[in-house]
């Protein structure tokens, strides 16, 4: 029996979203500065993904398990503690950038950091774009 992903695109507003959930100022206003750069670095329009992550574009992936599904290419979700950005693919290029980025904690597929001021903007629009390639060159991408 196949499973169902929980993380499929919604119909929620993403500002109603953020307005409603994000409790601080300042991870607001991070919260809108980084929709309004991720969609000036991919093109798309943000779209809420599940209850709480923030997507742009999306591509299909199938996994040699034979379990698949869509994803955003590039998203961030303003978590209580932390932002959590999902926008890094095992690309040389990246594990290079990630060397520049600042104050942030890695698992296998997030980046986290407390505030916006604490990366290099630059160095994240490198990674967003260097995503964005690998995705596009590696799944079936869509809008």
């Amino acid at each position: 029996m196949a499973v169902k992903n929980k993380t499929t695109t919604t119909e929620v507003n993403v500002t109603d979203f953020i307005n409603s959930f994000v409790d601080k100022q300042e991870k607001k206003d991070d919260s809108f500065r980084l929709i309004e750069l991720m969609q000036e670095w991919s093109g798309f329009e943000p779209k809420m993904w599940g209850p709480t992550i923030i997507g742009f574009g999306s591509y299909h992936y199938k996994y040699a398990s034979g379990h698949e599904g869509d994803a955003p290419i590039l998203g961030f979700s303003p978590r209580k503690a932390e932002f959590s950005l999902y926008v890094y693919t095992p690309s040389d290029e990246n594990q290079i950038l990630l060397e520049s980025l600042g104050k942030y904690k890695m698992t296998k597929a997030c980046i986290y950091f407390k505030k916006l001021s604490d990366i290099n903007l630059d160095v994240l629009e490198k990674l967003c774009k260097s995503t964005i390639k690998y995705i596009s060159e590696n799944n079936k991408c869509g809008t």
